[in-house]
């Protein structure tokens, strides 16, 4: 069963805000730097994880503390345009760890993934792989990522759902 869609207000986007980009900030000053007291605060982030809005807490991690890696981009074309052909593609990737992420895409290509490996070498024999497969790939793109000035982890929020007032 779905979970209820929930009427937010300015207060809970300032709440999914604040724990997007601090999930471990205590109720008390979650609660201070929304304007609210801590009960009713404590309530509302229940409500929000209870609604499915809140899916989860995490750690961010500094990978390359623990090593080198290589960030691939990729643009993948699918061979047919199928319902099947998606599916089969998405299964497939779904199951690979190096992709963190998969965006079907519109444009000059159908999809983009973003793979993190131990090297370039490490990607190409992902990408064999992926190919050997049969899952319908009828040309691929790779652009190697020499530097990432910089990667946001959260979203503008505030910015992009508040109430206007």
């Amino acid at each position: 069963m779905l979970p209820e869609a929930l009427k937010l207000d300015r207060i809970d986007i300032r709440i999914l805000g604040h724990l997007q980009a601090n999930g471990r900030i205590t109720n008390v000053d979650l609660a201070d730097a929304v304007g609210l007291s801590p009960s009713p605060c404590l309530i509302r982030v229940k409500r929000l994880e209870k609604a499915g809005y809140i899916t989860g807490y995490g750690a961010m991690i500094q990978l390359e503390k623990l090593g080198t890696l290589q960030v691939v981009f990729t643009q993948v074309t699918l061979s047919d345009h199928r319902r099947e052909d998606f599916v089969k593609f998405e299964s497939a990737i779904r199951m690979i760890d190096e992709v963190v992420e998969c965006h079907l895409v519109s444009g000059g290509f159908d999809y983009l993934l973003k793979f993190v490996t131990r090297s370039v070498g490490h990607y190409q024999t992902i990408m064999e792989d992926v190919l050997e497969r049969s899952v319908n790939i009828e040309k691929y793109f790779s652009y190697i990522v020499i530097k990432s000035p910089f990667v946001k982890t959260h979203y503008p929020i505030e910015k992009l759902f508040s109430p206007h007032e």
